[in-house]
């Protein structure tokens, strides 16, 4: 089967669910699935309900699409992701993202928990993400390309749209949120990188570092989607503190910036919805 016509077929038994084209759509990191309460008229799907989904392996990705509305924007949120490190295809970790926009999203806002490299940051802080470096290795778009997504060669230079961005910002100051601006780089893990390589790193550019998001963005952009991006700074990356990193101690950050984190996505999504 192909996966235009196993995206159809996800798609379809989700409209079963219930009849939906949302707006946005949104995929939430580790730890940041809290944000789902905000949610108004939401229908919950396990991910393994779906075809061609699959159950999420990785503590904090609960494995759920919530249809829903927030602030009267009909939403599709991916309550966690698949990993590559999870020994997962980049066709099987960018489907559920080409399933939102199989659904009629037209805008995608991609969340995650970084590590942060700029040493002007701190945990608990929220970024923009700015653009990207695709230090993975890998794209989602190798091998034959898929004519009715997008092009064979796609445009990366707005990768991250820059009207989604000023909303993103606006809606920080509105609120009085220190939004910072920054580089994600993507990696494979599940290793947390070496001092050695966070120093590479930042010297190469980047701001925040993490194992998820890249792909997702590359294969948006391939379908014409609109993408923003928000990083949670969950802790400084190896070798800017003593301490070692444990993904308990992410989780945990998560949880303490999800007030505004919540406010920031919520009103966010309110003032896409009213663009057309």
């Amino acid at each position: 089967m192909s996966m235009f016509d196993k995206l159809k077929a996800a798609a379809e038994k989700i409209q079963e669910y219930k009849k939906v084209t949302p707006k946005v759509g949104i995929v939430l990191g580790s730890g940041l699935g809290a944000f789902v309460d905000s949610i108004e008229d939401k229908v919950e799907i396990p991910y393994e309900e779906i075809p061609y989904f699959g159950e999420t392996t990785v503590e904090g990705h609960a494995g759920r699409l919530i249809l829903g509305k927030v602030q009267g924007v009909e939403v599709a949120v991916l309550q966690g992701r698949y990993h590559v490190y999870e020994g997962r295809s980049l066709d099987d970790v960018v489907f559920p993202v080409r399933v939102l926009g199989t659904l009629g999203a037209d805008t995608i806002i991609l969340t995650n928990a970084a590590g942060g490299i700029n040493l002007n940051y701190k945990a608990g802080e929220l970024v923009c993400i700015e653009d990207h470096i695709n230090f993975m290795g890998k794209n989602p778009l190798i091998g034959p390309n898929v004519d009715e997504f997008g092009p064979r060669f796609p445009d990366m230079t707005y990768a991250y749209d820059p009207e989604l961005k000023e909303v993103l910002k606006s809606v920080a100051k509105e609120n009085n949120i220190d939004l910072k601006e920054g580089v994600y780089v993507g990696v494979l893990g599940p290793t947390y990188e070496t001092p050695a390589e966070i120093r590479m790193f930042r010297a190469i550019g980047g701001d925040m570092v993490g194992m998820s998001t890249v792909p997702e963005c590359i294969a948006a952009n391939h379908m014409g989607l609109k993408v923003c991006g928000v990083s949670c700074v969950t802790n400084m990356a190896a070798g800017v503190e003593k301490e070692k990193l444990k993904h308990e101690d992410i989780k945990d950050q998560a949880l303490k910036v999800m007030e505004k984190f919540s406010t920031l996505l919520t009103q966010a999504v309110q003032e896409i919805g009213k663009r057309d």
